[in-house]
């Protein structure tokens, strides 16, 4: 691995509206020793070209294009080839405020190599606030996350020197709360940022804000990828239930 290079895990489809704002918020970070890779899940629109065109005039946004076969496999893709001591995700709608890169590897050399920050929630179009921002709380376990995913995907900051490469299950939903609970199999707690260093998109068509569509995800999630019980799925589906409620309220 090159020392201190940070692996950016990006997946792409149809993202022509807003992936050249994503790409130039990572390009405006102060710290500059990064890879960006994108990989194309067969868009259908013009983003696959707009990416190209970024990737020429800049060596660091790395492109790689793979059939239509969802969000966790085109994070894997990039995963597979990540070659830095730290590897971030950001979607292709979400941004970073440019101190995103420098503060998070300052904050995980007093963690045990898993980081993530607080973040604004901005309506897609004006980027106006729409909610609240998400402040996290300053410590996540396993248990935690199993209950309310507090770790979101453009924040989430791991150091694979330390605690290895590991790759997403390929499910449709909840991919990116599997991977977080690899990682925290491994250590006590993921570390949490108080400071907003990002802004999520809120999108009329998310999946995460809409809990009746992720009912039947949730539960096969805990069923057959953690392999928990009957018992504690129908408890943790409460507690999740009654968290996401608060979450967007």
């Amino acid at each position: 691995m090159i020392k201190e290079l940070v692996s950016i895990i990006t997946p792409s489809y149809n993202s022509s509206k807003f992936i050249e704002e994503t790409i130039a918020s990572v390009q405006a970070q102060t710290y500059s020793h990064w890879e960006m890779l994108i990989t194309d899940d067969g868009s259908t629109d013009n983003s696959f070209e707009i990416i190209k065109e970024i990737c020429k005039k800049d060596s660091r946004v790395k492109l790689f294009s793979i059939k239509n076969a969802g969000p966790a496999v085109a994070r894997n893709n990039s995963i597979k080839h990540a070659k830095g001591k730290y590897v971030a995700f950001l979607d292709s709608d979400d941004l970073w405020m440019p101190e995103f890169l420098s503060t998070s590897i300052k904050f995980i050399t007093k963690s045990e190599g898993f980081i993530f920050s607080s973040y604004k929630r901005c309506n897609e179009i004006t980027l106006k606030e729409q909610y609240k921002d998400f402040i996290v709380p300053e410590n996540v376990t396993y248990m935690d996350i199993l209950k309310t995913n507090s770790i979101s995907c453009l924040t989430a900051f791991i150091d694979i020197e330390k605690l290895g490469k590991e790759f997403m299950p390929e499910v449709l939903y909840r991919q990116d709360m599997g991977l977080w609970l690899k990682y925290l199999k491994k250590i006590n707690y993921a570390k949490g940022i108080k400071e907003t260093l990002a802004i999520y998109r809120i999108r009329d068509n998310s999946h995460s804000r809409n809990k009746k569509k992720l009912l039947k995800p949730q539960w096969y999630f805990y069923r057959h990828v953690e392999n928990l019980s009957f018992v504690t799925s129908v408890y943790l589906m409460i507690v999740w239930g009654y968290r996401g409620f608060k979450k967007y309220s």
